[in-house]
């Protein structure tokens, strides 16, 4: 557990000393859990509206969140992650009573290039350059199968070009690759990420190592589509949607979209009956507010098609429909990009737009490289203690 100590003026208080903890969402909490063991009103929850539960049965399990407590252990403040965009936010009013919302993430974005000569494998060697595991993985991702990376030798060179998003003085969230270059016993390999996918220079499209068939076969209609963090203008407030809704009939199969391993088969609050699944690559999908489970349990292996449960409308759900969500290592992303497509390549105005992009960030690392310029300060979990 970290804490962090502050001097904070709050207009309930004229001068109070806070400690913020940062802790870990144990699996299988909950937030009504959560309200209940610190004695907040569960009324915060209750009074939520449909939209607002669904989004409050995000919360993945191992995340890191802060509570602020004042001198004498009460909660002041609670900030818990919804996705890298959005967390809700608990916290006492001017009236000492609880409030919650829903509140964008704030946090700075970095755009740093990394160049390595190998030593041991690009994935030990990003890590030890960086210290995150998360541009190692990534790396992996880009080249989505494309190249061996248990070819590479040593004094083999990697470049990278990524942003990256830090919060609270700590690197944040996932990381986006803009350009990788990468040499397989001196033979060198591009990728660049161009409209959320990757092409090599040419334009033609990298191929996918994992990829989701939809999972139901019989649907009338897309009803909602993947948002993440934005403000409502009429609601004002902020909203988001962490998955593609289908439309389709009480007791219409729904099937796996991939190989895998259920685990999690149950309720979840807003999400109704739900089951998850882990595939490889760091994927999990879930499937909510399902009528019934197909004849499964945790642990259980399922092949992509298989029947796993059935459209309902249980939970916080005005009709029948399949609630699927995809993430990637506990990070909600947008279904649509992961599931089965035909590799294309690029053409006419997107290929001139690639063209371009595709200079700029050469550039970009070749300046880099020419002027000798150090790599990015590695990452480091550390103990924070500020005192304002």
């Amino acid at each position: 557990m970290k804490k962090l100590l502050f001097l904070l003026i709050f207009c309930t208080h004229s001068f109070a000393a806070l400690i913020m903890e940062e802790l870990t969402w144990e699996s299988g909490d909950t937030l009504l859990m959560f309200l209940q063991r610190h004695s907040i009103p569960l009324a915060l929850y209750y009074e939520l509206d449909r939209e607002d539960k669904e989004l409050a049965s995000e919360i993945a399990s191992k995340i890191k969140y802060q509570v602020l407590k004042d001198e004498n252990e009460n909660l002041e403040q609670v900030l818990i992650p919804i996705s890298d965009e959005l967390f809700i936010h608990i916290y006492k009013n001017k009236d000492n009573k609880y409030m919650l919302d829903f509140s964008p993430t704030i946090y700075e974005l970095e755009k740093n290039v990394l160049n390595l000569t190998i030593k041991n494998s690009a994935y030990q060697d990003v890590y030890e350059t960086s210290g995150s595991t998360t541009l190692s993985r990534a790396l992996l991702r880009a080249f989505k199968g494309s190249i061996n990376f248990r070819n590479i030798r040593k004094n083999d060179k990697v470049s990278l070009y990524y942003e990256q998003k830090r919060r609270l003085g700590k690197v944040y969230g996932d990381i986006t690759i803009y350009m990788a270059s990468v040499q397989v016993n001196k033979k060198t390999s591009e990728v660049y990420r161009f409209d959320d996918n990757f092409y090599a220079k040419s334009g033609k499209e990298i191929g996918a190592s994992f990829l989701l068939t939809t999972p139901i076969s019989n649907f009338k209609r897309i009803s909602s589509h993947f948002t993440t963090a934005r403000f409502h203008p009429i609601l004002k407030k902020y909203r988001a949607h962490l998955g593609t809704d289908y439309a389709a009939a009480t007791g219409t199969p729904v099937l796996s979209a991939g190989n895998g391993v259920v685990n999690f088969i149950g309720s979840q609050n807003g999400y109704g009956k739900v089951l998850k699944i882990q595939h490889s690559s760091g994927y999990t999908t879930l499937y909510a507010h399902l009528s019934r489970f197909a004849k499964l349990k945790k642990g259980q292996s399922v092949r992509q098609g298989q029947t796993i449960g059935y459209v309902g409308s249980t939970g916080m759900s005005t009709g029948p429909h399949l609630h699927f969500g995809v993430y990637l290592n506990n990070k909600a992303i947008n279904p649509l990009s992961v599931i089965k497509v035909a590799k294309k390549g690029l053409e006419g105005a997107k290929k001139e737009k690639f063209n371009a992009l595709v200079k700029e960030y050469k550039q970009i690392v070749q300046n880099h490289i020419s002027q000798n310029l150090p790599n990015p300060i590695k990452a480091m979990d550390y103990e924070n203690f500020i005192e304002f």
